[in-house]
């Protein structure tokens, strides 16, 4: 191939628009010496390619470029580093993507003409030719490019920002990520302002319109290449002003700006500077350590679905190219998605505090005070995106200062769970004040659950502590089994019968009668404290026991409170699967020196011996005092049981902290006090027992009933010596 070669004297200069082919081939071939282009950058052919737009969207657009680390607000949160942050894996690389921390890629620098070789004679620059079409199409090609660099930057950097504010749930988690992408990609410091209270749904308020500061993020004030500071705003301190509520005035410019929804330039000059002044207390723009001048703050309202909930101020640096008319439209961006994050969270936290109060109101406000039994409990929801469960405990006192515990799990994490196991609980409720067996009880509570639908399936363990007799019956309804901790340390897994689960049917139920001495304990959980995904069952029950003995070495009995604590403290962030609910009883028993117990035959008789049984019980307790009253109120009650049993009556003292009297008979019915008129005989009784007895009440049983009643004992005198 024959090339054309052009001649000219040595001191002449290529000519204008022409290069030699050997000039083509040298500029065309990458210098191998030359550093490689950076990831993501895009080589652009041509000579030169278009030159990008200064202060793009990245955090080599402000001062982040310099070196200076992003830095945190007083909120304690930001940075770029980090799960989710713009360094983080939430960017993307390739061509035409963001880089690897976030910054959008740029096209590198065209490669230059090679240097002319040694020994070559000096080439002369040629005259500058005057401008040409050729030139004016260039520079408008040149500018489309950069128009539509930066329309790329801002898509990219949209939909980053988008993405992460989207990403939170909660409040903070959704102010967290408006923070962390808008510093320092696209600004050096935001302030957001929220409505205090935060109105939620359709609720509508007369009160004031009030604006709190919840959350700031900032790049820390560092020294420059020139030693001196960059201001911004006080290293330590937000602007005067800032943190303090700001009362909306209705007609002021403040409310206007809000009302107008559309993001505004804020600084010194600008229509809006009013409103801004009202919202950071009278700031003058400008004064160094406060906000700088021109257009470099934007104020943008928080409007969500269907009212304004804050506002959002975008600060840069007074080094860093000032906000543009488009900057305005990816501030609108940036706050509707924020606005739209916080009616989110808003009805968030409702539904949340909403599952949290009905599955507390289902769970017993305190637990009861019975005689000779001491109680302790716990519930620990699953996590807080399940705040409702069917776990649940009770404790419910029975005659004869007996006391019925139990503990209950219905499947699901729902707020049917959460229903069906409030209309079980009512259920055991009342089959306990019935008085019936636990066997009994958990049959009758199986039928009710049959009745409420057959996809409805619970565990439960019910038992029935007698502080007399020192006596425990307990039955089990495919429930884990309980733990027992002896006086003398030992822990014992109680081998109940399981049964099946609660509304299978048909399976019947057995009841195992356990001693409880003085000092013992006794641990009702759920299967969530045992059981996980790495963990089964009686492995986890066999680390509880391990764990009660170990508490039970240092202090002999454990205290009831520290102990729950200390079975909870067992559980690792893997464990909570499940909800956990938690019930601890320890016996102390009643003394049997503190108990008297008498059946008589219902004869005429019987009232006044019942009276010289209990003036010679009164005498040994020395409760002399209580003689008179006492055998009045047993005088009455006896002749009432005499005349409608049939069988042998019961006649109980027990003394406690209080004088306690149960008279026991096999009639079902239940007296109620009834206006006596003027000419009869009878119908006082009860009246003289409700006027004389601290409190009373009549139970009924499964043969018969119990009516008691207590008297408040005679303070103790104080010793002589």
């Amino acid at each position: 191939m024959t090339g054309v070669t052009e001649h000219r004297t040595p001191h002449e200069g290529p000519r204008p628009g022409r290069r030699s082919a050997g000039a083509e081939r040298q500029a065309a071939t990458p210098d191998p010496r030359a550093a490689p282009p950076a990831r993501g950058h895009h080589p652009v052919p041509g000579a030169g390619g278009p030159a990008r737009p200064a202060g793009g969207y990245g955090p080599d657009a402000g001062p982040a470029a310099a070196g200076h680390p992003a830095h945190s607000g007083p909120s304690g949160h930001g940075g770029l580093t980090g799960h989710g942050g713009l360094t983080g894996h939430g960017g993307l690389a390739g061509d035409g993507c963001l880089t690897g921390d976030g910054v959008p890629a740029r096209p590198a620098a065209a490669p230059q003409p090679a240097a002319a070789p040694a020994g070559a004679p000096p080439a002369f620059p040629a005259p500058s030719p005057g401008p040409t079409a050729h030139d004016g199409h260039r520079a408008s090609a040149e500018a489309a490019d950069q128009a539509r660099f930066a329309q790329s930057d801002r898509l990219r950097y949209l939909d980053m920002a988008t993405r992460r504010i989207a990403r939170g749930l909660d409040l903070d988690e959704t102010l967290q990520g408006l923070c962390r992408a808008s510093v320092p990609a696209f600004a050096d410091a935001v302030l957001c302002y929220l409505r205090d209270p935060l109105p939620v749904g359709d609720e509508r308020t007369n009160a004031p319109v009030v604006l709190r500061l919840r959350r700031t993020d900032r790049i820390p004030e560092e020294p420059d290449t020139d030693g001196s500071r960059l201001p911004l705003l006080a290293p330590t301190a937000d602007p005067p002003g800032a943190t303090e509520p700001v009362r909306l005035v209705t007609d002021g410019p403040l409310a206007s700006l809000l009302l107008c929804g559309r993001p505004v330039f804020g600084g010194d000059g600008s229509p809006d500077s009013e409103a801004l002044a009202e919202l950071l207390g009278n700031v003058p723009a400008g004064l160094p350590g406060m906000l700088p001048p021109g257009r470099r703050v934007i104020v943008a309202p928080l409007r969500g679905r269907r009212r304004v909930v804050g506002a959002v101020l975008l600060i840069r640096r007074a080094d860093r190219p000032p906000f543009t008319e488009d900057d305005l439209l990816v501030a609108s961006q940036l706050a509707t998605h924020t606005a739209l994050g916080v009616d989110k969270a808003v009805l968030y936290g409702r539904e949340a505090y909403i599952a949290d109060a009905l599955q507390r109101a289902m769970l017993p406000s305190s637990l009861p005070r019975s005689t000779g039994v001491r109680l302790a409990s716990r519930y620990l929801p699953a996590a807080e995106t399940a705040r409702v469960g069917g776990d649940w405990y009770d404790a419910i006192p029975l005659p004869g200062n007996r006391v019925a515990l139990v503990v209950g799990d219905v499947m699901g994490h729902s707020m049917t769970s959460a229903a069906i196991m409030g209309q079980l609980r009512t259920t055991v409720q009342t089959l306990a004040g019935l008085d019936l067996p636990p066997e009994e009880v958990l049959h009758h509570l199986d039928e009710q659950a049959q009745r409420l639908g057959s996809d409805h399936i619970a565990t439960c363990v019910y038992g029935v502590y007698d502080p007399v007799s020192h006596r425990l019956v307990m039955a089990n309804a495919g429930h884990p089994p309980p733990v027992f901790l002896h006086p003398d340390g030992r822990a014992e897994t109680l081998r109940l019968p399981p049964g099946a689960p609660i509304g299978v049917g048909g399976v019947p139920f057995e009841s195992v009668e356990v001693p409880a001495p003085p000092g013992a304990t006794l641990l009702l959980y759920t299967d969530g404290l045992v059981e996980s995904r790495t963990r089964d069952v009686w492995s986890g029950v066999e680390r509880l026991r391990e764990r009660l003995r170990t508490a039970a070495e240092t202090t002999r009995p454990p205290q009831l409170e520290p102990l729950c604590d200390c079975v909870l403290d067992m559980l690792g962030p893997e464990d909570r699967d499940d909800d956990i609910a938690l019930l601890a009883a320890r016996f102390d028993g009643i003394p049997p020196r503190d108990v008297a117990y008498w059946f008589l035959e219902p004869q005429a008789q019987t009232p006044g011996r019942a009276r010289r049984l209990v003036r010679r019980v009164l005498q040994r307790w020395e409760l002399d005092s209580l003689s008179e009253s006492t055998e009045l109120l047993v005088s009455e009650v006896v002749t009432n049981a005499v005349r409608y049993a049939t069988r042998p009556i019961t006649l109980r003292l027990l003394r406690t902290e209080v004088l306690r009297c149960e008279v026991g008979d096999d009639a079902p019915t239940l007296p109620r006090m009834r206006h006596a008129a003027a000419g009869d005989e009878g119908g006082r009784g009860l009246f003289m027992v409700n006027r004389l007895a601290r409190r009373w009440g009549a139970t009924r049983l499964s043969t018969g009933k119990v009516v008691w009643f207590e008297q408040t004992l005679p303070a103790k005198r104080p010793d002589p010596s």
